[in-house]
């Protein structure tokens, strides 16, 4: 091979160990999309209360970008060594420090700002990176093999 030839194609490894969803979406597929992560968070060995738990949570997140991100997102769901992962992302404004600091439950009569109290509570762990450009929330939950052996998850 000389300078001028091109270079050969370089195989991709993903980095999760098996993606179950990368999809965009906007209103019209907020359902569909919350049926999909149903399916496959249950394949991925969630059950009973945990799977409505973490499905609301994504639900949530997936309003959320709807509506407070400019209409449409972009959410990514896969499974790694006993954890289910769901990342939801949109281009909105971002959350403010303040709201994003405030990990206090909203006030019954509040019509908004349960979207990601409800996600952290539901989820076994959240992460948020949020700007200007935007913002990610990723959110787990332990799958039914590691909650067996022990694991930091119980019911």
């Amino acid at each position: 091979m000389t300078n001028a030839d091109p270079p050969p194609p370089r195989t991709v490894v993903p980095i999760e160990s098996s993606v179950l969803i990368a999809e965009a979406f906007e209103q019209a597929q907020v359902t569909e999309l919350r049926h999909s992560v149903t399916s496959c968070a249950h394949a991925a060995g969630l059950t009973g209360q945990r799977l409505d738990d973490f499905v609301l949570a994504v639900n949530e997140l997936i309003t959320n970008a709807v509506r407070h991100g400019g209409g449409q997102g972009w959410l990514r769901l896969w499974w790694r060594a006993d954890e289910l992962v769901c990342e939801v992302s949109d281009h909105g404004a971002g959350i403010s420090a303040q709201r994003l600091g405030d990990h206090s439950r909203p006030a019954p009569d509040t019509a908004g700002g349960w979207g990601l109290w409800l996600a952290r509570e539901l989820s076994d762990a959240m992460e948020v990176e949020t700007s200007s450009a935007g913002t990610t929330v990723r959110i787990s939950a332990l799958t039914q093999a590691l909650r067996r052996a022990g694991g930091p998850a119980g019911d």
